[in-house]
């Protein structure tokens, strides 16, 4: 490679905005390795917290993206232990150095609480350990560049490395075509690898000379988290005993997270998640605490004036802004940069909107995003779809499911032929995952779509222990929260140097919410029951009691009307004939029938738009290379 701190100032040029208060490299000419990291200054504001930080046995170096709740906890221990170093100051970085060197790898992964990536060198063992948060609400890319091993927060900051990004991955394009997100452990790049969340990989020198990747670790999985608190599900004398319980689950997770040296405040859409966490830190607050929303003027989505009722009642300091569908539409051409792989989430404009006005006022935020993955809270959850189709016999549903699927295809208008196609897949599914694979998906044959596509197994081809309903927030938890929520929210905030915390993604809720019998996430065809019953003892029922909205835009009209002429451009024939990535058939005639009116495929085509804008940003002065087609894979 050439020269290393030339080389990694672009990458932390690439992604200053992760961390604008400082930079640091740090390199072993020896072992041929060199760390590079940028800051977002949160605990401990003073140099003592400056990254790469050296361990001051000078074994370990480490570097550190994210938070550790628990860090004064963890320091406690190792001094009453007597294993705590001389300290130099208070940030958590020094605490995790400590805590590894002391303790080592898998003992501080099992301690620790908190959202966090982390890579540690250890000189004596030449080894790189890579590690990420449970819930895997921080990112961490890793794999192969030519010769070297590399890794990285964001795809961009790899991009300076020579070498990198040669092609582009058949299985990403498969899976970004069905789900709208690439899901881990799987990258928009050939041979770049997600780490999965609660993993771990130690990557030794020889490993790098044979271009080996070992296989993660797991030391905590919230699927196994899952099945195990559900066998033993807890008991309460009564439901305000069990409000009691989750009360104090949340609190403590809230208190953890409202530690910082920085400005922080709360995001707040008067929604049930939202409330409550605010509800939560204002009740341990001694001043009013910061909350942010935005409103559209567009009543079918604005909840800026719920928002602010909450606020009202609760008595935090409050901020709203109202936006424009012209301001949504500026974020579009932006997104690309924002998201560095394909990411097509629509709700990621409106949360890059109340991102960028948040951090005009603080440094940190929180989030009520897990309530509806924890507590059951989407109508998906409610509805169940699975029990409903049961009651058709079984030789009936595959060829009702195929009728239904052909007459979705018939021509003429109206929606609810995208809703009767999807149900005739849903029809023909044979196990929990597979039905749960219809109901999510975009494009129901991905691989039909990308030219000589691929979809590699995921979570859905699992079998999934439990009722339908636990089978379907297991794999939200496993998927579309990481993969979606978590990259949507982590994304749109770093691009603005914001640092986001979930409260109820800490663990403990987690495994406690896993812990409750089902009547208390769904009840009476209302979801999120129990988190209600906490919500009400500090916001009066009637003021959050509305049906769920969702943080959406209008994008099936903007399609039709202003981003028009962009998609156009962007989905026209010949273009995606001489791109060779997709097969235009079925992509021209959705956009032909989505403009005029006839159809809704705002989100499918969503997909590939913001593929195709992607390779506009990061490929447009490069031929677009597809890597050959791989027919088995063992990741």
């Amino acid at each position: 490679m050439a020269e290393k701190a030339q080389v990694l100032a672009q990458s932390c040029q690439r992604i200053a905005h992760r961390g604008p208060d400082s930079h640091g490299f740090w390199e072993d000419r020896q072992a041929d390795l060199a760390l590079a990291h940028v800051r977002l200054a949160i605990l401990d504001l003073s140099p003592a917290g400056h990254q790469p930080m050296v361990s001051p046995c000078e074994r370990y170096v480490l570097v550190l993206n994210g938070e550790i709740y628990n860090h004064l906890a963890l320091r406690k221990r190792l001094e009453q232990s007597s294993l705590a170093p001389a300290w130099r100051g208070h940030s958590d970085t020094e605490t995790l150095l400590a805590c590894l060197s002391a303790l080592g790898v898998q003992a501080t992964l099992q301690a620790c609480v908190g959202m966090f990536a982390f890579a540690v060198w250890d000189r004596a063992t030449q080894s790189l350990t890579l590690a990420r948060d449970r819930m895997g609400e921080k990112p961490l890319y890793y794999g192969f560049s030519g010769s070297a091993m590399v890794f990285a927060s964001e795809l961009k900051a790899l991009m300076p490395i020579p070498g990198f990004g040669a092609e582009l991955s058949r299985e990403a394009l498969t899976l970004l075509m069905r789900h709208n997100y690439i899901p881990a452990p799987w990258s928009i790049y050939q041979g770049i690898f997600k780490l999965p969340p609660g993993t771990w990989v130690t990557i030794g020198s020889a490993d790098v000379r044979s271009r080996h990747l070992p296989e993660p670790q797991a030391y905590w999985s919230a699927l196994e988290a899952a099945d195990s608190a559900s066998s033993s599900l807890l008991t309460f004398d009564s439901d305000a005993q069990a409000a009691d319980a989750l009360e104090a689950v949340l609190s403590e997770a809230v208190s953890g997270q409202m530690l910082a040296d920085v400005s922080l405040g709360a995001f707040l859409s008067g929604g049930i998640d939202s409330s409550t966490i605010v509800a939560l830190m204002q009740k341990q607050s001694m001043s009013p605490v910061r909350t942010f929303c935005i409103g559209f003027h567009e009543k079918g989505y604005n909840e800026a004036e719920h928002a602010k009722a909450v606020a009202t009642h609760l008595g935090t300091d409050h901020t709203e802004l109202y936006v424009t569908a012209q301001d949504a539409l500026a974020i579009v051409p932006h997104l690309a940069d924002m998201y560095d792989e394909p990411f097509a989430d629509s709700s990621q404009i409106p949360t890059a909107l109340v991102m960028r006005m948040a951090r005009q006022h603080v440094t940190v935020a929180l989030s009520g995003d897990g309530g509806d993955e924890l507590f059951g809270g989407y109508s998906r959850y409610v509805r169940r779809w699975w029990a409903q189709f049961g009651r058709i016999p079984r030789l009936a549903r595959t060829p009702l499911g195929m009728m239904m699927s052909a007459s979705a295809q018939l021509p003429g208008r109206g929606a609810w032929r995208g809703k009767v196609g999807k149900m005739g897949g849903m029809l023909r599914a044979r196990t929990h995952g597979d039905f749960y694979r219809h109901f999510v998906s975009y494009w129901n044959q991905p691989a039909d779509i990308v030219i000589g596509g691929h979809q590699p197994p995921t979570p859905f081809s699992q079998a999934m222990s439990g009722s339908t309903l636990d089978a379907m927030m297991k794999l939200d938890a496993i998927t579309y929260l990481p993969d979606d929520i978590l990259v949507k929210v982590d994304r749109a905030a770093m691009a603005v140097s914001l640092e986001t915390r979930v409260p109820m993604l800490d663990h403990r809720a987690y495994e406690f919410a896993w812990s409750l019998p089902a009547r208390y996430k769904v009840r009476q065809n209302t979801g999120k029951w129990l988190l209600r019953q906490v919500l009400y003892r500090h916001v009066p029922q009637a003021m959050v009691d509305r049906p769920k909205r969702g943080f959406s835009v209008p994008l099936a009209a903007w399609l039709r009307g202003p981003l028009a002429p962009w998609a156009d451009a962007l989905l026209d024939e010949q273009r995606l004939r001489e791109q060779g990535l997709f097969e235009p058939a079925q992509i021209v005639h959705k956009w032909r029938e989505h403009r005029s009116g006839h159809r809704d495929w705002s989100s499918h085509l969503w997909g590939v738009l913001m593929a195709q804008a992607w390779i506009d940003r990061y490929r447009g002065d490069s031929e677009t290379r597809v890597a050959p087609l791989i027919v088995e894979t063992t990741r």
